[in-house]
Parts: C-alpha cells; structure tokens; sequence
C-alpha cells in the first residue's frame, strides 16, 4: 500500500482537509469498472490541483439492512476485505480515502445533510464522479439532479460515469465479478478484475494438523461471506520470497476435521517450507480443482490432499508461475 494514502475511518479533521476530486461508492473487488471511475478522478484531480479522493463504507450498505431486518440471506458475500480494497485504490492513485460506518445516523442522514456535511464541509469536494444510477441519503432519496443543483450553489461539479461493459457488452459490476467466484470461474473473475482473485492477510497459527499429515499449511483468516466457492484451489503465494511461491489451498470450514464453521484459507506450498507466522501474504488463485469434501477418516483426507498436491504440480508444469 502506497505510504501516502491517507485513511480515515470518518471525516478528516478539520486542519488535514484539502479540495478534493471525488467519487464515491463501495468499489468491492475494485473491478475493471472501478478502475475507469478512479482513472478519471485522478486525471482531474492533476488538471485541477484536487485530491484524488475515495468514500466508502463499512459495513457495505445492504449489509447493514439486512442485518437490520434480520434478512441475513440478503447481504452481499465479499469481494476482497478492507485492506484489499484499500491497497487497490492506493494502486489506481487516489491518495485519501474515507471509510464511512454504515450505521443507523448514515442511513437516517437526509440527502441534504449528506451533502451539506459530508461532501462539502467534511470534504471539502470540488469536482464528483458517482455512476448514473447513484442514489443517496435517507430511503435513497438523493439523485443526480439534487446533486447537480447542490453543486452549482455550493461549487462543486458533478459528472456521471455510464457502465462499464466488456468486448461482449456484458456490463462489469461487482454483483458479476461474486457469481463468477460463486461457481467457481476464475478466469471470468479474472477477466472482470483485470487482475486475478486474490486473498491477503497475515498467516495465523492453526491446529497443525496439515503438518501432521505431512502438508504443512499457512492458514490465513478470511472476510466474513467471502465470495469465492469452498474448495481446492491452484494458487500462488506473494510476501515470502521475490518471486511468487506455487501452493495448493483449501478455502473453507474443514469439514472432515472441524464442526465450528469458521472459514479459513490454508495454502500448502509446493517447493518450500518457509515459517510464516506473522507475515503478511497475499494468495492468488488461478484454478479450482475441485469442492470441498468431507472425508470418512484423516487417511482418506491425506490422500485426497495428495492428488491436490499433484494437480497442482501438474498445472504449474504447463503453465509455469
């Protein structure tokens, strides 16, 4: 992550504002859509002399409404986690980004105030970019055109952005970039992200029971409602060596050895036994093998992790890292 991006969990402080470029949304994944949304902004953001700027928010907002309604099936699964989210809209250049929390002032907050406290005062925004069907404030009752005559009476300039669509016409959303990794089509995912599907986190210890099989694993603690189907995957691991390490990983709740149903990712490398604990990686992954599967016995569960192991080997002798 670029040293430079400034993060705030609400609104900066009043003596660290500066005018800004901004565009708002949740940009989970932040997709090949998003990046046409951050490149504009930072291109007139340097035209200007603006701050490239981000707004976001935590919980996601029908996260939130489904939790208050007790609708939990209605919740989004996640894309990528906070500081994957963060990390990539440090890479496409904005250089501050504020996490709202999504909580019952912000959803009670009139489309007024939203713009009065937030975008002017707090942010001091001169120049937004939302998408076409932006929709804001108490019962989504902001729209563009409240924005625009926002805009010409307290100065900022408000411009839309139509989607984003593929070779095929296909629009690239983030709802788009979940059913891909829901049934497992990573090269889809791939094609929507610009880049593969990628977990990162710190290596946490685990039970160890990976090592008594002989495969030892680092095990990685993943966002709740991730996005990615359970299963077997090819993957390659970043943040230990300079150069990728080629692993295999199972990404879910160990069924043949764990009744909690906590998700975990756990990455065996191939090649290397490195100690890990502590470190921060992030695990690629390029092919699903196959679901997850509950074993009668540990025997049948190590030799299933065998043929992951060999498939795994196999992909890498076609495809290289």
């Amino acid at each position: 992550m670029k040293p430079s991006l400034r993060i705030y969990r609400s609104l900066p402080p009043p003596d660290r504002r500066a005018p800004c470029a901004l565009t708002i949304g949740n940009f989970d994944g932040v997709h090949r859509g998003h990046q046409a949304m951050l490149a504009r902004v930072c291109e007139v953001a340097r035209e200007r002399g603006l701050m490239p700027a981000v707004m976001t928010f935590e919980p996601h907002p029908r996260e939130y409404f489904a939790t208050l309604n007790q609708r939990p099936e209605l919740a989004p699964t996640r894309i990528s986690g906070l500081r994957d989210k963060l990390a990539a809209l440090a890479r496409y250049g904005i250089s501050q980004v504020v996490v709202e929390r999504f909580n019952a002032r912000l959803a009670e907050m009139s489309a007024n105030a939203f713009i009065e406290n937030l975008l002017v005062q707090g942010l001091q925004a001169k120049w937004l970019l939302v998408g076409e069907d932006f929709r804001f404030g108490h019962k989504r009752s902001g729209d563009i055109d409240l924005l625009r005559e926002a805009g010409m009476r307290h100065g900022f300039e408000v411009q839309t952005l139509a989607d984003v669509t593929d070779r095929q016409g296909h629009r690239i959303s983030s709802s788009e970039v979940r059913t891909s990794l829901a049934v497992g089509d990573l090269d889809r995912a791939r094609h929507l992200l610009g880049h593969p599907f990628h977990i990162s986190g710190h290596v946490i210890h685990g039970q160890k029971l990976g090592r008594t099989l002989g495969f030892p694993t680092m095990n990685l603690r993943v966002a709740e409602r991730c996005a990615a189907r359970s299963g077997i995957y090819v993957v390659q691991v970043y943040g230990l060596a300079d150069h990728p390490l080629p692993a295999v990983a199972s990404l879910g709740v160990r069924p043949t050895v764990e009744d909690r149903g906590r998700v975990l990712l756990e990455s065996h490398l191939l090649n290397d036994t490195i100690n890990a604990y502590g470190k921060l990686v992030r695990v690629e992954f390029l092919q699903k093998l196959r679901d997850e599967e509950k074993f009668p016995d540990l025997p049948s569960l190590t030799a299933a992790i065998a043929e992951d192991a060999r498939n795994a080997r196999a992909y890498f002798a076609v495809h290289g890292l």
